[in-house]
């Protein structure tokens, strides 16, 4: 009978999740915010604008596309 009042009691218990890091969503965060800042201070246009928020969303690609240029990697 003890056995089976510790399995009963094992499965009710939740499982403790702790996450740890979260760093690189605080960098990306803050280069998003960066990037619209960078992208609507040049936009004039609402078509611009437009293009300024998904610009924003995607600026890493555009950062890594301009790593590979200076790098002269050969992206094909």
């Amino acid at each position: 009978m003890n056995i089976e009042t510790t399995l009963t009691q094992k499965e009710h218990q939740k499982p403790s999740v702790m996450y740890q890091g979260g760093g690189s969503n605080t960098v990306y965060g803050i280069g998003l915010i960066r990037a619209w800042v960078y992208y609507f201070r040049r936009a004039t246009t609402n078509q611009e604008r437009i293009r300024a928020f998904f610009k924003g969303l995607v600026w890493p690609a555009f950062l890594v596309y301009e790593l590979f240029v200076s790098l002269e990697v050969n992206i094909q």
